[in-house]
């Protein structure tokens, strides 16, 4: 009785094991693409030297990110810079 309790425990482990790999975990923009767009709005937007200096900030740690190959986070700091600029 056990090892067929142990059998449908397994079982299920495994299907559950395959129904994740067939869920997409959130697909993150590419970060390279997503610093190309907005430094392009960067460079046709006018803003104050403070707002200024926090898109440049948000640029930064998103660049540091991205290298990282953490394309999550980097698209969360730019989508933040391009909410600055009104985007």
């Amino acid at each position: 009785m056990k090892t067929i309790l142990a059998a449908a425990v397994l079982n299920s482990v495994v299907a559950l094991g395959f129904i994740a790999l067939a869920i997409p975990v959130h697909a993150a923009v590419p970060c390279e693409e997503m610093l190309k767009d907005m430094r392009a709005t960067k460079a046709s937007t006018k803003l104050s030297d403070t707002d200024m200096k926090k898109v440049e900030s948000l640029e930064t740690k998103a660049v540091e990110r991205c290298n990282a190959d953490d394309d999550t986070r980097s698209d969360q700091f730019l989508t933040e810079a391009m909410q600055i600029m009104g985007k």
